[in-house]
């Protein structure tokens, strides 16, 4: 079936910022987090 796929936004409540590693510009969340990998994430505080 043709269809395009992966096109959303998806918004993932609830993780936690674990450690920020500015040498390798590296961030590590816990919790799942949506997509594939090597995809672009776009982290924002909540409101």
């Amino acid at each position: 079936m043709a269809g395009h796929m992966g096109a959303r936004k998806v918004t993932a409540l609830n993780l936690e910022v674990v450690e920020v590693d500015t040498a390798k510009n590296v961030v590590l969340l816990k919790g799942a987090v949506p997509g594939a990998k090597g995809g672009i994430l776009l982290i924002e505080k909540a409101s």
